[in-house]
């Protein structure tokens, strides 16, 4: 029976939120704890952005010494032949990639102003897949823009086109989150049945269906004979009203009614790192989780009703779907409230050889120290926060690709 492939685009339609945004460092520690994860891919950034291809170049280099073990690294562009040119210059070991352009007629006149038609959409689209396919890529995903205000029909067409030239995967994006579970789950199905390719799924919350219709969604493409590939970001961070969150979109594949034990994940995913991940994001985003955010909200496992609490510890299974453990939590959690020596963009030598012996990590001489240190000291200037201790403990282990995260090069 198909699968579902959990796909992250956190670094891609996350950091486009409104006000918002992560330094390179932490859109790698991102992509590192996805790997650690179990998620299939991250969509980890914008390959014809030039302040990206430090940071993206990078990323491949953890993947090819084997510091990210299974996670595929896909980049976003628009599907445009010469989008795919400027790509390849700028990162030409870069493996997958996903072309997307509108497909609506709103936005077919809404953005190219009466200058393009649906047919000339599918030449765009062809051509772009014509020229990514010329470079050898592992996977290339056609993207439909606003699909959910598009006619099924050109969606049928939009896709088998793509399948056509060489595609591996179609998008279907409700770019607006203007779908229910009944309507993306009748459409996806029938693209299913009618192409035979696997179908992403890109749901945003608009309506605050993102999680329901990624989930009606996958069941259509399964439902069709094909794998599905859910688009999540951690927290649900993510354009507008944001995307389907990672944690309750894995909550919802392994623990809902009728949906877990019939439908599968692709391939196993360590959820008690759920925790961990959401809380990074939390504070590379500046952005608190909220308190009923499931799996991992504040409330998530808070009882006040003497009802609920009874209930609760007489057996958890009374008012718990899943247990805490299950996402990571349980374990106590300690504030140091008398003296702090922190890293930063002015930190010395002392204070920084003091706080590096606390992570048990000596250096070969001051020099080496010294060079940790320096690096410290800019990630510290791009991110305008303290860095936790994974991005202490991954500048110290990569200094070398450190570098290269925190290079950025203007134009002349």
């Amino acid at each position: 029976m198909p699968g579902i492939y959990i796909v992250d685009v956190t670094n891609r339609d996350g950091v486009q939120t409104a006000q918002l945004g992560l330094s390179k460092l932490e859109k790698t520690m991102i992509n590192l704890y996805l790997d650690e994860m179990g998620v299939f891919q991250s969509e980890f950034g914008f390959p014809t952005t030039r302040h990206e291809s430090n940071y993206l170049q990078a990323n491949l280099e953890l993947v090819e010494i084997g510091a990210m073990k299974s996670i595929n690294l896909g980049g976003w562009i628009r599907a445009m032949a010469e989008d795919v040119e400027t790509t390849f210059k700028l990162v030409p070991n870069i493996k997958h990639l996903n072309l997307s352009i509108s497909t609506s007629d709103q936005m077919i006149n809404g953005k190219f102003l009466g200058k393009k038609k649906p047919n000339d959409i599918l030449s765009m689209m062809v051509e772009a897949v014509d020229a990514a396919r010329s470079r050898n890529l592992d996977s290339i995903g056609v993207n439909a823009e606003d699909a959910s205000r598009t006619d099924v029909e050109f969606l049928i067409k939009f896709a088998q086109a793509g399948k056509d030239h060489g595609a591996d995967r179609f998008r279907y994006c409700d770019t607006l989150g203007y779908d229910t579970p009944f309507t993306i789950y009748e459409a996806i199905k029938t693209i299913a049945l009618n192409v035979g390719m696997p179908i992403e799924v890109h749901c945003h919350g608009d309506l605050g269906m993102a999680v329901a219709n990624s989930i009606a969604g996958a069941k259509g493409a399964i439902d069709g004979g094909q794998d599905a590939y859910i688009n999540t970001t951690i927290n649900g961070i993510g354009e507008r009203a944001g995307n389907a969150d990672l944690v309750a979109v894995l909550l919802a594949v392994t623990k809902s009614k009728g949906f877990c034990g019939r439908y599968h994940l692709a391939r196993p995913i360590d959820l008690p790192k759920a925790w961990k991940i959401a809380r990074f994001a939390s504070y590379a985003f500046k952005v608190p989780i909220p308190i009923n955010q499931p799996g991992v909200g504040a409330n998530a496992f808070a009882h006040a009703s003497g009802i609920h609490a009874d209930g609760v510890l007489k057996d958890p299974e009374n008012y718990e779907l899943y247990n805490f453990t299950e996402v990571g939590r349980g374990d106590p959690e300690t504030v140091e409230t008398g003296r702090i020596i922190c890293s930063g963009e002015y930190s010395g030598i002392s204070g920084f050889s003091h706080i590096m012996g606390g992570m048990e990590v000596c250096f070969r001489d001051s020099q080496e120290a010294q060079r940790v240190l320096e690096l410290v000291r800019y990630a510290n200037v791009e991110a305008q926060k303290p860095l936790v201790v994974d991005e202490l403990l991954f500048i110290a282990k990569y200094p070398d690709i450190a570098r290269k995260l925190l290079t950025l090069v203007p134009l002349p």
